[in-house]
């Protein structure tokens, strides 16, 4: 039997209200709603794509283990839809009791967060498409333009020592790694893809860490907050410093652009 601490009242029964009570905080009525529907906790986490500690805080309404209150808005708006259940009263709720529980405004991560929800870029798809490949042509210029410098001072230092010396092959992978095996701090930022898509992510000290087309696992090490751009959020699986982050609270139109930080 699950007991949730935040819960005012239990008297045994299994039926729960149509809509939140006037004292009922959100994560117990959506805990009720799922136990209702005799879905259980740990299979709810797994079909969401979320940590099981994390869906236990929203339901106990812990918001001092929780993400900042863009995410935490995100998650009952997602746990919501999967439950059937009508989110407004949900997120109307968490902002009355919010603040009174860590002091914070509901609506402080927009102003301060690092974590942003980016929304849609301004002009029409076109535009935007044209302006993203004018930028991914310059970057892979100045790719060619380093490799073929690198291989030009190779083939001096050949020449100086009468010996032949092999030219590095040129990685095929489209993804630019810039200065990323040097790093040896810092977080580290892992995608996975299940179809190829496009991908740009930059970290705070303005270091392009990967920009291009990709279809396997990057593993990128920078400073926070990145900014993260996926032209196709659904078939990317994203993780910080091993931490699994959902993707659905800032897609739009299948495409997601953000910053990310710890």
């Amino acid at each position: 039997m699950e007991v949730n601490p935040n819960s005012q009242q239990s008297n045994g029964s299994s039926v729960v209200p149509n809509a939140l009570g006037n004292v009922q905080r959100p994560g117990e009525y959506l805990r009720q709603i799922r136990i209702a529907q005799k879905r259980e906790l740990n299979d709810a986490a797994k079909d969401l794509n979320m940590q099981v500690k994390t869906l236990t805080a929203l339901e106990q309404d812990d918001y001092k283990a929780l993400p900042e209150a863009t995410f935490i808005k995100g998650y009952y708006r997602i746990y919501a839809k999967y439950l059937k259940v009508d989110a407004s009263a949900i997120i109307q709720r968490f902002d009355e009791i919010y603040q009174n529980d860590t002091g914070l405004l509901p609506n402080h991560a927009l102003n301060n967060s690092p974590i942003k929800i980016m929304g849609k870029l301004p002009g029409s798809n076109r535009d935007r498409n044209k302006k993203w490949l004018k930028r991914s042509v310059i970057a892979l210029v100045v790719l060619f333009a380093v490799v073929a410098a690198v291989i030009a001072v190779q083939n001096m230092s050949s020449n100086k020592e009468d010996g032949p010396e092999t030219t590095p092959a040129q990685s095929d992978v489209e993804v630019l790694n810039l200065d990323n095996s040097t790093a040896v701090s810092g977080d580290q930022l892992e995608l996975q893809f299940s179809r190829p898509t496009s991908v740009h992510i930059v970290d705070s000290t303005g270091k392009v860490l990967a920009t291009g087309r990709q279809a396997s696992t990057v593993k990128l090490n920078g400073e926070t907050p990145f900014q993260i751009r996926l032209d196709d959020a659904s078939a990317v699986t994203l993780t910080l410093n091993n931490e699994n982050i959902a993707l659905s609270p800032y897609t739009v139109n299948s495409k997601a652009d953000f910053r990310l930080s710890r």
